[in-house]
């Protein structure tokens, strides 16, 4: 298992972070250091849940003996007395075994929550700073299996795996002494097929490794596949595609079946291997005490101790061999989590950023980007949209309309020269306080789940109903919302799907507004409107942009036409500017998007 040295910049993380096809280390001590600062603050409920297993475990240990002593002490001899004595003993060791127990699935159980609470959290925490690039290069299923499934599996480690591993350790440790205390001929003889179950477990668990790697990769293929289902169900729907895509999802859950199948026969196998050993141990143990008995050297007692201690020594056993993958995929697990947590966001405040006072205009000066290296998608651009003007973006599918949206509001770095908003280099102040200045109305208006007044309120959580209702009527949502069963408390369900896109796209514009921004960015923000719901909007836009810097990317003639000036972009490049008469009249890009559907006049050319 490969760590980084350090934090990761960037979006792209190492390839062990998309990795399902290895486990880790048995024992990483770079990640055994990292999880320490996790157990620290539930140290004293981790200490009384292994107050617990020690408690536990004395009252196993301790039941074989006192059967011994009752034995060959008390029965043999007669003594109701001391019987009643042991029995009395055997009472408390029961309690003590009870409330060990008690003490092991309340406080590990709290433990592990508490873990599971801290590590979700952070990395949600996390993740919520990371910049889009980071997002462009990982899949969010990958990274939801990261939040998920790793976190539970160290979680499981760190509430009660480790102490799990010391407990039948020293249980082990501790019926070893006993027995060797007892009889040592008879341990020894009882310790023999030790060697035996060391060999059987160390060639189990390399078929175990690799068994439990294939499950864990299908199911992530599983996840992955049901996910993509869910997620495209309309898309799948429209096209009929239900048959194809139940067939390829029944080859990998069957793959999935298969490898679970595989799994739990190595399982099946341990167990049995154990339960002989465990009886020809016990037999070895019957022959040979047996005949010491026979021969007076050792009391029945003994004997009896022995044969139940067997039973307690090879259950430690098996729980060692199933940790010890455990023990692995934890490692794993643990190893990808921080290297998440490692990844910088590729966009940071600078020690020296500072607040922007109120933006009024925004000026690009020789600006060139890519989303990848070496493969730009703006070249040079240069211009200036100055207070209280509006400026449209047009051009073709490509072009790089929404890339300077992007970039206004850095949610991407240029590659060469520099965004500037009245004056300052984005780059020199702090991102919360640029992006407070600027409104952006994307062409895909995502609703959170909630109400349709939370989410007009989201950028503003401590606004009015009034004024709630207020940005609503001034983005033309009102009166659909009004029409609603419970109006603004009306709960849009997951991304507003129980909305149209047009509402959607109201109820943003109306969030958008709420939030008053001297600067608004649309981006083809009356894409997903109708022609009625359209005019409503601009009706909106135009009161709301007087006053405000204004950059409209659209492809919507009557979205552009009343803009100040008009900036034509092909592939990458500024290649006209004016106003929407002057473009027209130069018959160029322009006049092949729009003409035809603007002027009257010949044909336009193709474009």
């Amino acid at each position: 298992m490969q760590h980084s040295d350090g934090p990761h910049r960037g979006g792209q993380l190492p390839s062990t972070f998309d990795s399902d096809k290895m486990l880790g280390k048995v024992y990483d001590a770079r990640v055994v250091r990292r999880l320490l600062k996790y157990l620290a603050p539930v140290k004293s409920q981790l200490a009384l849940g292994a107050t617990g297993i020690i408690m536990r475990s004395l009252s196993t240990i301790a039941v074989p003996y006192l059967v011994a002593v009752a034995t060959d002490r008390f029965i043999q001899t007669g003594d109701l007395g001391g019987l009643n004595t042991i029995v009395i003993i055997f009472v408390g060791v029961a309690l003590l075994g009870w409330g060990g127990r008690y003490l092991e699935q309340l406080y590990l159980g709290y433990v592990g929550q508490k873990i599971l609470f801290r590590m979700r959290t952070e990395m949600f925490e996390h993740l919520q700073r990371l910049s889009l690039s980071f997002f462009d290069h990982n899949k969010v299923g990958r990274i939801m299996s990261r939040v998920q499934n790793d976190v539970q599996q160290i979680q499981e480690l760190l509430a009660s795996g480790v102490l799990q591993i010391v407990t039948s350790v020293l249980t082990l440790v501790a019926i070893a002494c006993v027995m060797i205390i007892m009889n040592t001929r008879l341990a020894l003889l009882t310790l023999s097929v030790v060697p035996a179950l060391a060999i059987v477990a160390f060639i189990w668990q390399r078929y175990a490794r690799r068994a439990f790697i294939r499950v864990r990769r299908a199911i992530a293929t599983v996840n992955a596949q049901l996910q993509e289902g869910i997620s495209g169900v309309r898309v799948i729907q429209s096209l009929t595609r239900e048959e194809i895509n139940a067939e390829q999802f029944d080859s990998v859950n069957r793959e999935h079946l298969s490898a679970n199948v595989d799994a739990a026969r190595l399982q099946a196998v341990m167990q049995p291997v154990v339960q002989i050993l465990t009886a020809i141990a016990t037999g070895l143990v019957i022959v040979y005490g047996g005949s010491q008995v026979l021969a007076g050297e050792i009391g029945v007692g003994v004997l009896l101790a022995f044969i139940l201690y067997i039973q307690r020594f090879f259950d430690p056993i098996l729980e060692l061999a199933r940790q010890y993958v455990e023990l692995q995929r934890a490692m794993a697990s643990g190893a990808r989590i921080f290297e998440l947590l490692d990844v910088d966001p590729e966009i940071a405040d600078t020690p020296q950023a500072i607040e922007i006072p109120q933006a009024r205009e925004i000026k690009f000066k020789g600006v060139s980007f890519s989303y990848t290296p070496g493969v730009e998608v703006l070249h040079n651009i240069d211009f200036t949209v100055n207070h209280g003007e509006t400026v449209a973006i047009v051009g073709r599918t490509g072009a790089g309309k929404s890339s300077l949206a992007n970039l206004i509001t850095r949610f991407y770095e240029v590659d060469k020269g520099e965004v500037t908003v009245d004056g300052y280099n984005v780059n020199s102040v702090t991102q919360q306080s640029l992006r407070r200045q600027i409104g952006v109305v994307t062409q895909d208006p995502f609703l959170f789940s909630g109400s349709i007044e939370e989410n007009i309120r989201y950028g503003r959580p401590e606004a009015s109903r009034q004024e709630v209702v207020e940005a609503a009527k001034t983005a033309g949502a009102h009166e659909f919302i009004t029409t609603l069963e419970y109006g603004y408390e009306t709960q849009v369900g997951e991304r507003g799907e129980n909305l149209s896109a047009g509402q959607r796209q109201l109820v943003c514009l109306g969030r958008a507004i709420l939030a008053n921004p001297p600067i608004l960015v649309l981006d083809e923000a009356t894409s997903s409107v109708d022609t009625n719901a359209e005019r409503l909007m601009q009706k909106s836009l135009r009161r709301l942009m007087k006053g405000r810097t204004c950059l409209i990317i659209a492809h919507r003639p009557s979205t552009v036409t009343q803009a100040d000036r008009i900036i034509v972009l092909e592939q990458g490049r500024i290649v006209d500017m004016g106003s929407h008469r002057e473009l027209l009249a130069k018959k160029g890009l322009y006049y092949n998007i729009f003409g035809a559907l603007t002027a009257p006049g010949p044909e336009p050319q193709s474009a």
